[in-house]
């Protein structure tokens, strides 16, 4: 094993003393918390040979060693974010040591300070509407049935037709993304997802995150609930509750 570093998963405060005692972090390594000023990082040792910058270049561009890193960092997230109001970092956030957390503390005091206070209490919940595949509308054109003129007037209204119902699909993403908008505390429209790595079938309409008090996730779902209700021709998937990604990111140089 070569020289070992300070992997950061998180910063969060008011951790009970021992409270991720049981919880291991990347190559099996202990979970420990470096504090200071009121803030607490999570944190775990990695082994430079793998976790270096050089190392890194080379294993994030592997999928097996990728998925594996960001399975267990997730995990941490999910449960120092059980225990408390969780500032997520990124994936491979590493110091040498101690005192190079604690200098990036300093660095992002008032940023983290911001983002705990935000995100205290709440979490975040990713809501998508899907349109279902695109259909050509009754009455599309076959050229050999039709004269020139009639040909450009059927192949005009099914174009006219098509962009009608893509605006109407649009009104409902905007629909359901301002009903859930006013229950929250913040949200967020993400850019749709790419099918061909979702896997999902049709066109993605909505796809955003929300921020909600612990105390309305139950009123907040039958909200959701009620929109899919309304629009029974689409898609709308409730998936959470996460740690609060979409919100509480520390934007890191």
């Amino acid at each position: 094993m070569g020289d070992s570093a300070r992997y950061l998963y998180a910063i969060t405060r008011g951790l009970q003393p021992g409270t991720l005692a049981d919880l291991t972090g990347l190559d099996g390594g202990q979970i420990e918390v470096v504090e200071h000023r009121g803030l607490e990082a999570v944190v775990s040792d990695v082994d430079l040979d793998e976790y270096g910058e050089e190392a890194l270049k080379r294993n994030l561009e592997q999928l097996d060693w990728l998925e594996a890193a960001v399975r267990v960092h997730d995990a941490v997230i999910q449960a120092v974010t059980a225990r408390g109001p969780t500032a997520p970092l990124r994936l491979a956030t590493i110091c040498l040591d101690d005192e190079g957390v604690r200098r990036r503390l300093d660095e992002w005091f008032y940023a983290l300070q911001q983002i705990l206070d935000r995100v205290d209490g709440r979490m975040e919940w990713s809501v998508k509407v899907l349109a279902p595949p695109e259909q050509v509308p009754v009455g599309a054109p076959a050229g050999g049935d039709l004269g020139g003129a009639d040909y450009l007037r059927r192949k005009r209204a099914t174009a006219e037709a098509r962009a009608e119902a893509e605006a109407v699909a649009a009104r409902v993403g905007d629909e359901v993304h301002d009903a859930l908008s006013s229950m929250s505390v913040a949200s967020r429209r993400l850019p749709p997802q790419d099918p061909r790595l979702t896997g999902h079938v049709g066109t993605m309409l909505l796809n955003s995150a929300y921020l909600i008090a612990a105390d309305d996730s139950e009123a907040f779902t039958s909200r959701v609930t009620e929109l899919a209700t309304s629009y029974p021709t689409m898609e709308v998937s409730c998936v959470g509750p996460w740690p609060p990604y979409s919100f509480a990111m520390l934007e890191q140089r």
